[in-house]
């Protein structure tokens, strides 16, 4: 993708999109990046329709797919402007970290500039927050919390009285229920922006998948993640 930003500069050669397009075990072709393309950033600035070269060469090669995913960079600039302007649907990630509505907020200003200055309005369509709790694809209540406490956990507190708790105990589950609270107003936050929102729970073999080059929907798409994001993809599925 390096030398796709950079075909056209001078001194560079012309590489189009189909020169670098590779076929890959999971049946989905992959048109790489690198490190080095953060360099590409101010080269863009030169041309004469910065926010459009993404968009013109994948012009090339649009009609030989059905879904083509634009993945920009964790950072701002003219790559992720690019990524935006091409797009025809937005689907943007978040961790569920307390920075999360910083980012939102941050990419709702990029939006709003897009439209102003580009004549292009973008309509954050989708969010997926990812390391969502674990095993549960919403965040419970203290109820169904306790619904699903295992049996054996029930049976002893019929029989044996528990201990009281510790003043380390009460103050963890304060903790965690102040994270709690922040993790559902977070969404709540969230789902004001955003037309859909999906949280994904923390799944180790997501980070497995990762070592092993593989999506998670052929490593183990049974796991947690991997139902979480078959449900993503048949809703992305239904994009026209």
């Amino acid at each position: 993708m390096y030398d796709v930003f950079m075909s056209g500069s001078d001194g560079f050669p012309d590489i189009m999109m189909q020169d670098i397009i590779k076929k890959t075990a999971s049946g989905i072709d992959l048109a790489p990046s690198h490190l080095d393309l953060v360099g590409a950033d101010p080269y863009l600035y030169q041309r004469e329709f910065p926010p459009g070269v993404l968009d013109d060469a994948l012009s090339a090669v649009k009609n030989q797919y059905s879904y083509i995913f634009i993945d920009t960079p964790p950072s701002l600039g003219q790559i992720v402007i690019n990524g935006l302007f091409a797009a025809n649907h937005v689907i943007v990630t978040l961790d569920s970290g307390s920075f999360a509505l910083n980012g939102v907020t941050t990419l709702s200003t990029i939006f709003s500039d897009i439209k102003n200055d580009l004549g292009k309005e973008i309509r954050p369509e989708m969010a997926i927050v990812s390391r969502w709790g674990e095993g549960l694809l919403h965040p419970c209540s203290p109820s169904q919390a306790e619904e699903r406490r295992d049996l054996f956990t029930k049976l002893r507190n019929i029989f044996y009285k528990p201990p009281e708790p510790s003043p380390a105990d009460l103050k963890t589950a304060e903790e965690q229920k102040k994270e709690q609270e922040r993790l559902l107003s977070t969404l709540t936050e969230i789902k004001r922006i955003f037309s859909s929102v999906y949280t994904v729970p923390y799944s180790p073999e997501v980070y497995e998948a990762q070592k092993r080059g593989m999506p998670i929907s052929h490593f183990a798409p049974g796991s947690s993640a991997g139902i979480a994001y078959k449900t993503i993809s048949d809703e992305v599925m239904r994009w026209t």
